[in-house]
């Protein structure tokens, strides 16, 4: 299992336990936190699922269609990634998150 933190827009946290095998996006979505809105379903060619990662180091590289869906947002920084390219593993223990403003 994947230890899960992730901090809405409203600034609330929301702690919860995850399934290996699945996308990050999937697992926000599935504990009722819609500030994502994940348009295209997780195929990583929307950006709306942006949120950043406190840890970057833990997740895999970002890859070219990813980097160029984050060069399109406004709020890009260090650490952000799409929570749909984010596979959640039992290295991901303490995962913490939290969504980016609404471009």
């Amino acid at each position: 299992m994947v230890d899960v933190v992730v901090i809405d827009r409203a600034g609330a946290a929301h702690e919860f336990t995850a399934s290996p095998g699945g996308s990050l996006m999937e697992a926000i979505r599935s504990q009722g936190i819609y500030d994502i809105k994940a348009l295209c379903g997780g195929s990583c060619s929307c950006a709306t699922c942006h949120v950043y990662v406190e840890t970057p180091g833990l997740m895999a590289t970002v890859s070219a269609d990813e980097d160029d869906l984050l060069d399109g947002v406004s709020d890009r920084r260090e650490g952000s990634r799409l929570a749909c390219q984010i596979s959640l593993h039992e290295g991901l223990a303490a995962l913490r998150v939290t969504i980016a403003p609404e471009d």
